[in-house]
């Protein structure tokens, strides 16, 4: 039995494996070649390709000639989807016409998997650490969750596993718990093997949400955050590092440590803008300017990817099209008071720009969100039913030809415009609006149904069938879904990709004010660093933490009072409600509304001359604390988009010089955020909006 080997793939990069280069690549080709080998198949063109390593547990291997292939679905014979050597479409067509409707249907839904002790959306019933065996529990809701109203039926957020796999005919799956890589790994194959075990022998792929990150809003949902993979700036700090090339080394990196667990997709990322700045998304996205947003998405899908989908590749599922961005008064259409997205700057084409780089990259997928448009030429009802975004402009007018993955839910629980509508009468406009993959529920009871009331609906199914299993198809899991367990933990937060990790941190961090040349600070200079932080919404937890000496920063001497320092370097990070505890109430950037005891703040402030850093998850408005009497306090004003103290201190010093840039424009006072528009970046509200501009940032060799 051959195991695939991610550290097969881990030191070169994905476009090394695509075309033949004539410099440099003679010997890489000359081996490829001895490797290969020809085959033919009835009916197609003689094709010279290499024999794929075949990762089996149950299925026999086949040896035609010197060719080997898998006996996927134990009938003893090499049958078209079965032979590596034809196409993914020919593979695809021979396999869809011999799954039943079932099974089809299975195969259409997207749905949370946990591990054993995994108690993703609900309250932890054992203090047991998470392993890699199944969670066979099901997890059933009877009330919205976002709502907080009952649902219409109930609805299954997770199936048992092996149900799952045996009876429910789900291959497609989203793992939402963080853990290490080799209980991943193991977890991984588990899964695959069962999937081998039934009678098609379809493997799995399994999905994350974004988990290389620091970001102090992870939910389910939405990022994983911080886990056992390397750490890299939030997505705006990534934004405002502004170097492509480490961008695209990042997501390069995250695909090797991603394929060596297991996961062969993303449910990500942002091609969203920034343009309201009260969205308590905006730190999932790449910032307000399109223009820019597509070239980081570009990076990100060719990092991932490469030029095509591949067996080293994890396939990217861009979001939100068109833009969720722009949602009324900065509300999020999770909620029924957040469904309208409007855009009273005429900008929606401006919100296409990074979802037209994303298809030019080849992105696998591309996700509608919930939002319902209001004031277009569009339908006002949500996306996912919205066959005028999703058909007319997505698939014809900008000619994509991939997956249209649902968000999660909008059949059950987010169905706006279409409130009124049964769940069949919801899965069969769906349908008819291009949607080819269902996130949200495990259970196919009722897209059964639907499909059996409109058997003309089994066309668009078996057209959605045709391109998931294109998807899998290239991304090689039909010859090897398996990974090396062992290979998982060396790759994984690897020395070199921990490095690389490390610089990005710094780079992410923006210097937006050196009025007096006071930074870098000097050698020897006492320092009270305070990192402030309280959770939204808590009692007062206390003044925060005090950073205390280590070896890294020898050349400062941290103190433990302000008044034993030279200079207070205040790390403010302000905690905005969070976008699950939305109530629908208005939304606002003011530090003292997203919990920062201003009083307290500007009190240390006033001992002591201040280095300011602020950590921007939305666009703060700091005119509470920093405004024209106190400005003389503060001599540098930093902003970070999730790095660490060591990044932090290390530019502080001048260990790192500055180079970053502001992904986005913060408004000056709460009632310029209140008075702008939705889908207005920044840069172009005018000139009394910013305090700090789309694009700024100093250096200590430019000022």
């Amino acid at each position: 039995m051959q195991i695939f080997t991610p550290s097969s793939f881990a030191v070169a990069p994905l476009d090394s494996l695509s075309v033949p280069r004539k410099s440099g690549r003679s010997a890489w080709w000359i081996g490829l070649a001895l490797l290969s080998v020809c085959g033919s198949a009835q009916g197609q063109t003689k094709n010279c390709v290499p024999q794929p390593n075949l990762g089996n547990r149950s299925a026999k291997i086949i040896q035609v000639g010197t060719l080997k292939f898998k006996d996927l679905n134990k009938n003893g014979k090499l049958d078209p989807y079965e032979d590596w050597r034809l196409s993914a479409e020919a593979r695809s067509k021979d396999l869809l016409a011999r799954m039943s409707v079932e099974e089809k249907v299975g195969f259409m839904l997207i749905s949370t998997t946990r591990l054993q002790n995994d108690w993703a959306f609900e309250a932890p019933k054992n203090k047991e650490p998470i392993t890699s065996n199944f969670n066979e529990e099901d997890l059933v809701a009877t009330t919205n969750m976002f709502t907080r109203k009952p649902l219409p039926v109930p609805l299954m957020n997770a199936a048992g596993t092996t149900k799952a796999v045996t009876q429910y005919h789900l291959r497609h799956f989203i793992l939402r718990a963080s853990t290490s890589a080799r209980t991943m790994a193991e977890w991984a194959n588990k899964l695959q093997a069962l999937c081998e075990q039934q009678p098609l022998g379809i493997p799995a792929i399994v999905a994350s949400n974004p988990r290389n990150h620091v970001t102090a809003t992870a939910a389910i949902g939405t990022s994983v955050g911080q886990t056992a993979f390397s750490t890299w700036p939030g997505e705006l700090g990534l934004s405002a590092m502004r170097d492509l090339k480490l961008t695209r080394e990042f997501a390069d990196i995250a695909r090797q440590e991603w394929a060596a667990t297991g996961l062969r997709k993303g449910y990500m990322y942002m091609a969203d803008l920034a343009t309201e700045p009260r969205w308590q998304r905006v730190d999932g996205t790449f910032g307000e300017n399109a223009e820019w947003a597509g070239q980081m998405i570009t990076q990100i899908v060719l990092g991932f990817q490469g030029p095509k989908l591949g067996p080293t590749s994890v396939a990217m599922t861009t979001k939100h099209f068109p833009g969720g961005g722009a949602g009324k008064d900065g509300q999020d259409p999770h909620f029924d008071w957040g469904k309208t997205e409007v855009f009273p700057g005429n900008m929606l084409a401006n919100n296409l720009i990074p979802f037209k780089a994303a298809i030019k990259a080849g992105t696998s997928a591309i996700m509608p969100y919930y939002s319902m448009p209001v004031g277009t030429k569009y339908e006002e009802v949500a996306y996912a039913y919205n066959r005028g975004v999703i058909h007319d402009l997505l698939r014809m007018e900008l000619g994509f030809k991939g997956i249209i993955n649902s968000d999660t839910g909008p059949i059950e629980m987010m169905p706006w415009g279409a409130e009124s509508w049964s769940i069949t009468q919801r899965y069969h406009r769906a349908l008819q609006s291009g949607v080819n993959l269902f996130a949200g529920t495990a259970d196919p009871a009722e897209l059964l149904k639907t499909v059996q009331t409109n058997p003309t609906d089994m066309a668009l199914i078996d057209d959605s069938i045709r391109r998931l299993l294109l998807e899998k198809f290239d991304l090689g899991l039909f010859e090897n879904p398996y990974v090396d367990e062992d290979a998982a933990e060396k790759i994984v937060n690897n020395p070199q990709f921990a490095a690389r990790a490390n610089v990005a941190l710094r780079k992410s961090i923006v210097l937006l004010r050196n009025d007096t040349k006071a930074l870098p600070l000097k050698g020897k200079t006492k320092v009270y660093f305070k990192s402030y932080q309280k959770r939204y919404g808590t009692p007062d937890a206390g003044p925060g933490d005090v950073y205390a000496a280590n070896g890294e920063q020898a050349t400062l001497e941290f103190v433990k009072t302000p008044e034993e320092a030279d200079v207070i370097l205040l790390w403010l990070k302000p905690s905005g409600k969070p976008l699950f505890a939305s109530d629908g109430s208005p939304l606002y950037l003011s530090l003292s509304k997203n919990a920062v005891d201003v009083a307290y703040i500007n009190a240390l402030t006033a001992k002591k001359p201040t280095i300011l850093a602020v950590n921007y998850t939305s666009p703060w408005v700091i005119n509470e604390i920093y405004n024209n009497d106190t400005k003389g306090r503060f001599k540098g004003v930093v902003a970070t988009f999730g790095t660490t103290p060591e990044a932090l201190l290390d530019v502080i010093s001048g260990k790192f010089n500055p180079t970053g840039k502001m992904p986005f424009t913060t408004p000056i006072s709460e009632e310029a955020a209140k008075n702008q528009k939705e889908d207005v970046p920044g840069y172009q509200e005018g000139a009394g909006y910013p305090l700090f501009k789309y694009d700024e940032g100093l250096s200590y060799s430019v000022n």
